[in-house]
């Protein structure tokens, strides 16, 4: 068990089904607090994480559905301060990614479902809970390395994590009045079933120094329980970067 850093308080996680959400669903439980998984279609793995919340002594629900679709951002906001008595924490973790070797190659459906996915939705599920979270609340959002360094297989995933980073810094000064932080962190190459599923993954060479190898999803997720935390008080209109070395701006 952990320290309760998030002792009592409720958190509401999209796509915490798998990968770097699960992750940080289960460490942030660790520390106390009760989570709501958002999740997409993989209702067996939500029921998975739901499980391992409730082992560790802490509540959980599961809520399927589209985080681009309004009505659907505001039932779950309503029924997750209905479930906990409020929200405190928001991380916003939903994402796809469909990989073209160019930019000819790219599908018209698959560039809005991207952008629906990472950024449109992640506004509205914000623009939803936003009236639950109170002074000390917590929004935490999901970019990527990609944002900085750009990618050539993933241009228009690359763009909505771009502007999950102005999106992050402009809602930061509008909810600083109310004394709500709002920080995202940006990882460099994680090993999750997302990108396994992209673009393969190699067996881990063990031999390898720690910072020469893909991280974990456990490893990122301490840097989501940081922003969540008084720790990072005075943190917010901020980007963390888990990269594992890479030297990048901003």
């Amino acid at each position: 068990m952990g320290n309760l850093k998030l002792e009592n308080k409720s958190v509401l996680i999209t796509g915490a089904d798998s990968g770097i959400g699960k992750a940080v669903a289960v460490l942030f439980a660790e520390e106390g607090a009760d989570v709501a998984i958002v999740y997409h279609s993989n209702r067996e793995d939500a029921e998975k994480v739901k499980s391992e919340i409730e082992g560790l002594g802490r509540k959980s629900i599961i809520i399927q559905g589209d985080v681009s679709d309004s009505d659907f951002c505001r039932e779950t906001a309503e029924k997750t301060a209905a479930e906990f008595g409020g929200i405190d924490i928001l991380v916003n973790n939903a994402g796809v990614q469909f990989p073209a070797d160019s930019i000819e190659d790219l599908e018209e459906k698959n560039i809005r479902k991207t952008f629906d996915s990472n950024i449109i939705g992640m506004i509205l599920l914000t623009k939803a809970v936003f009236p639950h979270l109170k002074e000390g609340s917590a929004i935490i959002n999901t970019t990527s390395a990609a944002a900085y360094q750009g990618h050539p297989q993933l241009l228009d995933y690359s763009a909505t994590k771009g502007a999950i980073v102005s999106f992050t810094r402009s809602l930061a000064l509008q909810a600083k009045p109310k004394g709500i932080r709002v920080n995202a962190v940006a990882p460099g190459p994680v090993a999750t079933p997302l990108t396994e599923a992209t673009f393969g993954e190699e067996k881990e060479d063990l031999s390898k120094p720690p910072f020469e190898r893909n991280a974990s999803p456990e490893e990122v997720a301490y840097s989501f329980l940081f922003l969540a935390g008084r720790e990072s008080v005075q943190v917010t209109g901020q980007v963390l970067h888990p990269n594992g070395g890479l030297i990048i701006s901003g």
